[in-house]
């Protein structure tokens, strides 16, 4: 196991399952300090307690910092960013993972389902972002979760799929914007990843396996393997990659399968 992230510090926000979850394991191995947000108290805990028992080093735990966050409040936002100053200092490190998802036709979309959307998923990352950078060292990374249907039109989820355009645009226009600090900015776009979230709206075998079949890879994607990718983002061996979006899809959006 290599220590990409030795003595640096990450914030993963919505980080007590999925994507979030591994990625934040991910980078405890690799040496971070790690701070990981969520809105439940409970789920925030039972995280801590199995990133604790998982993984390999054994002063993990010490290096690990939850803080209650709704990603979509700037106040918990602000309280979240005083946390970490206080017991880290400073980021080296951010992916803004939090996000949510309402899956149906556009014409059943209500003002409601609109903002929460848009809430976690734009506002939520753009402000995790405004109020991250003052704690980011100079030559930091930020990482945004994106979505593979930002690439390819999907019919129940014109809300879903504009949010994540949106935040990958964001991610173009940071990169130029923190540019003169060497602060990178890219985004991942996960395809079918066998998450909760993924089996929630996918919830028999038959239909996960059917999904699994759009791809070349012929499977769904885990959790680690969107972490792996967003490691090497933040990482220095991505020193020359910035506001560029990484599939991580097994094929979905460019090729069909045989």
């Amino acid at each position: 196991m290599t220590k990409r992230f030795e003595n640096k510090t990450a914030l993963v926000t919505g980080g007590t399952s999925g994507m979030g979850l591994a990625t934040a394991r991910l980078l405890l191995d690799e040496g971070a300090n790690v701070v990981i947000t969520g809105r439940d108290e409970d789920r925030l805990a039972a995280a801590a307690k199995e990133l604790g028992t998982t993984t390999r080093d054994l002063d993990a735990a010490d290096r690990l910092l939850t803080v209650r966050a709704d990603a979509a409040s700037v106040a918990d936002l602000d309280a979240l960013t005083d946390r970490v100053r206080d017991r880290f200092g400073r980021l080296d490190v951010v992916f803004a993972n939090a996000g949510v998802g309402v899956f149906q036709p556009s014409a059943e979309v209500t003002e409601d389902d609109f903002d929460q959307i848009v809430g976690v998923n734009f506002k939520g990352v753009y402000f995790t972002i405004q109020k991250a950078v003052p704690l980011l060292a100079d030559g930091g990374a930020i990482v945004i979760n994106a979505s593979w249907t930002l690439h390819r039109g999907l019919a129940v989820a014109s809300v879903y799929s504009a949010s994540k355009a949106a935040v990958h645009n964001l991610a173009r226009t940071l990169s130029a914007d923190l540019a003169p600090r060497r602060i990178r900015v890219n985004s991942v776009s996960p395809g079918f990843i066998d998450t909760p979230m993924f089996r929630g709206a996918a919830p028999s075998e038959e239909e996960a396996a059917a999904y699994a079949g759009q791809t070349v890879a012929g499977r769904l994607g885990t959790s680690e393997d969107v972490a792996r990718a967003v490691a090497f983002l933040a990482s220095d061996d991505a020193s020359y990659i910035t506001g560029q979006d990484l599939l991580v899809d097994g094929g979905l959006v460019t090729s069909i399968p045989a």
